[in-house]
């Protein structure tokens, strides 16, 4: 997944503020106690990365989007 479809899913999921304010301070146990932010810095694939928010969030994120 390229980084920008991965930004238009979690801004289409929480809307572009909230999304942002998610990457930045939420904590996932699924990327090892780490960001959203820190996670994509750290190299982390980012389709890994989008998992992790479906399996943190599953009643957020829309079917169609997983």
């Amino acid at each position: 997944m390229r980084l920008t479809e991965f930004w238009g899913r979690l801004e289409e999921t929480f809307g572009p503020a909230y999304a942002r304010s998610i990457a930045a301070d939420q904590v996932l146990a699924q990327l090892g106690g780490r960001t959203i932010d820190q996670a994509i810095a750290e190299g982390v694939e980012t389709l890994r990365v989008w998992r992790a928010v479906c399996a943190a969030y599953p009643d957020r994120v829309p079917a169609r989007l997983r």
